[in-house]
């Protein structure tokens, strides 16, 4: 049997932990390196610019998504506060940036497993655990909160031991610990401001993922509490996490060592007396490329289903199945791991294209989560919401500038893609609207939050 009603079975744990998930990947275990190599130690500042700016995100979705808890969440309010092309843009956006992030932790996962088996073709691995998160993702939506709660568990406990480990190691040794932060030829800002700048673009590919709570809400038991409550121990968490992280890392290691070669991780590891040290930290980052993916996945079926809602895709992507599953919305969004998979084969250097492209859609979307706000504050006359933002309009449109921004400042970096792909992106995806609209294909559909409240 088939309905077109996702279920609400996520609790606020699961919540917390799928958007911990999706945001500590490769962004944390590989990217951290780039982002060294990029800002020196001036990196703890541009991490913290980045939480801030993932904070006033936050801030805003909660508002939104306790108002209008479906899924798909900010393309809906798009849609509706903004204009329906917003919503469009919005959600393709944010599908093609999750399709695209899914080949990017899979094609990792090949690589991580030749550390055990060389000899395999990495193909083997992409096929075995693609078809594993997509049979997690194809059972009941509490099948995946569980497995996707305990991967991460299984990350954060990690991150946690790493940091006990390292600030151990640093209160044994003499002399203070900050000096190697704060000292050196090259000084705390080795690349001046612009480092620093340039380096919250690759620390907001490090949050990517903690908006995840709000694609969530349609599934969520108690939105109202829960929904808020996740967003907010999932940026404190992330913060902590990442600027602690990166802290003991720069205090143990020189950050001229750091890069995109060998996770910073390892290299710290190195330098502890800890048995099997290589292979216990291969398989963490293992768990953490796993983690990522299946929530990635989850947050690419749940926009297309919702651009199914909206009129903006095929009905038979908002199909439920009787587990309560949009089954060909799933299935249509693993057709990114063979394409981003190749990418990252033929290409020896991918690494920064990959992530330019698939964080266009996120950052495009952050940014549309502001404007969406502004329009949502004016507009909103419901119930008395149990959430609201403090500062508004100002700290909306502070966020709004800090994104816009950056996205600008990445045509002068290694990062170009971004607006090289994202550009051309949203002036095709707007020739499509416009057409199917004068073709007369959307008049007078309802968008799916009218048909939830």
């Amino acid at each position: 049997m088939e309905t077109n009603k996702l279920k609400r079975e996520l609790s606020t744990r699961q919540l917390t932990m799928i958007s911990l998930g999706s945001a500590i990947g490769t962004g944390l275990f590989l990217g951290s390196g780039l982002a060294i190599q990029t800002a020196g130690p001036s990196v703890l500042v541009s991490y913290a610019i980045g939480a801030f700016i993932v904070l006033l995100l936050m801030g805003a979705l909660a508002e939104m998504t306790v108002a209008h808890p479906t899924s798909g969440s900010f393309g809906t309010i798009a849609e509706r506060y903004v204009h329906p092309l917003a919503g469009f843009l919005v959600r393709y956006s944010y599908w093609v940036a999750n399709v695209l992030a899914i080949g990017v932790e899979v094609s990792a996962i090949a690589i991580y497993m030749r550390y055990w088996f060389p000899d395999v073709n990495g193909f083997v691995w992409v096929a075995l655990f693609g078809g594993l998160l997509i049979y997690v993702n194809a059972r009941h939506v509490h099948t995946f909160g569980t497995t996707e709660y305990w991967l991460s568990f299984i990350k954060v406990t990690a991150i946690i031991l790493f940091i006990v480990l390292g600030a151990a190691t640093l209160f044994g040794e003499p002399g203070s610990p900050i000096e190697s932060i704060t000292t050196g030829n090259e000084g705390f800002f080795a690349f001046g401001f612009y480092g620093m700048w340039v380096t919250i673009f690759i620390s907001l590919f490090s949050f990517l993922g903690t908006e995840l709570v709000a694609v969530t809400a349609g599934e969520a038991k108690d939105p109202d509490q829960a929904v808020p409550r996740a967003l907010r121990a999932t940026v404190f968490r992330l913060t902590f996490f990442y600027v602690v992280t990166l802290a003991i890392m720069l205090m143990l290691i020189p950050w001229q060592q750091a890069g995109i070669d060998q996770s910073p991780f390892v290299l710290v590891m190195e330098q502890f007396d800890v048995p099997f040290a290589a292979g216990i930290l291969n398989f963490v980052i293992l768990i953490a490329a796993l983690s990522a993916m299946n929530a990635q996945l989850y947050a690419s079926t749940r926009m297309m289903y919702s651009l199914a809602e909206a009129g903006d895709a095929p009905k038979a992507f908002k199909k439920i199945s009787k587990n309560g599953i949009p089954m060909f919305a799933l299935l249509v969004s693993t057709g990114g791991i063979v394409l981003a998979a190749l990418l990252q084969v033929f290409m020896e250097s991918s690494y920064p294209f990959l992530m330019g492209i698939s964080m266009f859609g996120a950052i495009f979307t952050w940014f549309m989560v502001f404007v969406s706000h502004l329009f949502f504050h004016k507009k909103w006359t419901g119930r008395k919401l149990p959430v609201r933002m403090m500062g508004y309009p100002f700290l909306p449109l502070l966020g709004a500038v800090l994104l816009l921004s950056l996205m600008i400042t990445t045509w002068f970096t290694d990062f170009n893609i971004l607006l090289k792909f994202g550009v051309p992106w949203l002036i095709g995806l707007t020739i499509i609207y416009y057409v199917r609209e004068q073709m007369g294909k959307n008049q007078n559909r309802p968008s799916d939050i009218e048909q939830a409240n």
